[in-house]
């Protein structure tokens, strides 16, 4: 098991949750939480588990806490998992 991070562009107060696309290597998602107390911090961090299909535990805010440029550290690293935020 490896670890690696993960450069996320966030839209808070979305329509909806949802991974949008990639922007060079970063990942642009959309949630409906707005900006304060962290909600829309960890409705990213929840958006990235479901996507990934990994505990929301594996996913990890490690820089970014108050920007919408945001890097995850994704602790559960499988052959294939980069592959299924590609596919979107």
């Amino acid at each position: 098991m490896s670890e690696w991070l993960l450069k996320v562009r966030v839209t808070p107060r979305a329509s909806r949750n949802e991974v949008e696309s990639w922007d060079g290597d970063t990942l642009r998602v959309r949630v409906t939480a707005p900006p304060t107390e962290g909600q829309a911090n960890e409705a990213c961090r929840e958006l990235l588990a479901k996507a990934l299909d990994i505990p929301k535990s594996k996913v990890v805010l490690v820089q970014g806490a108050r920007s919408r440029e945001k890097v995850f550290r994704i602790e559960q690293g499988e052959p294939g998992l980069i592959d299924r935020l590609a596919k979107r």
